[in-house]
């Protein structure tokens, strides 16, 4: 097993990492506004898992592969910043949908708003980054396989950061609660939280 000292401080160390918002927070809270605090903390959850998903990559070497790879790296970064485009102009062009209650409601399922959030947490390539120049920090040689260790590790730290996020979201939801009382506040809520999406998608695809 990882030594108890490189363990806590493995914690510690993803603690100060998740408190600085990242493009996981601003996915959150734009999901939050758009979809409320049941659809952001799915949202949360998704991402969450798809990060985990990258972590246990790295964990078997595939990060090291990938982050070997400019062109493979580009293609998982441009992928990722168009999905978030996409979502993000989808909430503008919807973003008065329900305000007529004569209307029909289309709401995306729990389990298409998991798939979607699921994704984008998969396609930010600079998670593997910083997974693989982390990991190999606090692993030892002891008989434990590495990979177990990595794995570990992993776990911790998905663990925390869905925890961390959750607060940014839940603070996100709550707000749209206030909004949700306004017609004209909604549309201004999912407008902020559309081009939110949008910008973060244009932000990850120019900036490497």
């Amino acid at each position: 097993m990882i030594p108890i000292e490189n363990v806590l401080t493995f914690i510690a160390f993803a603690m100060v990492i998740i408190a600085i918002p990242g493009p996981s927070v601003m996915f959150a809270i734009s999901r939050a506004l758009v979809l409320g605090k049941r659809g952001a903390v799915i949202t949360v959850v998704g991402n969450g898992i798809g990060v985990l998903i990258q972590a246990l990559a790295v964990s078997v070497g595939l990060g090291v592969l990938i982050q070997s790879n400019d062109t493979l790296m580009h293609i998982i970064r441009l992928a990722g910043a168009g999905f978030l485009i996409y979502l993000g102009i989808t909430a503008i062009r919807h973003r008065r949908d329900g305000l007529d209650l004569t209307a029909p409601v289309v709401a995306p399922t729990s389990s298409h708003v998991l798939r979607e959030s699921i994704l984008v947490g998969l396609a930010n390539p600079k998670t593997i980054v910083f997974f693989s120049a982390a990991f190999p920090q606090f692993v030892v040689s002891n008989g434990t396989p590495i990979v177990w260790q990595m794995a570990l590790l992993s776990l911790i730290f998905v663990v925390f950061g869905i925890s961390g996020d959750a607060i940014y979201a839940l603070s996100a939801g709550a707000a749209r609660d206030w909004f949700a009382k306004s017609p004209n506040r909604v549309v201004t809520m999912r407008t902020i939280g559309g081009v939110a999406m949008t910008t973060l998608g244009i932000i990850t695809a120019v900036i490497p």
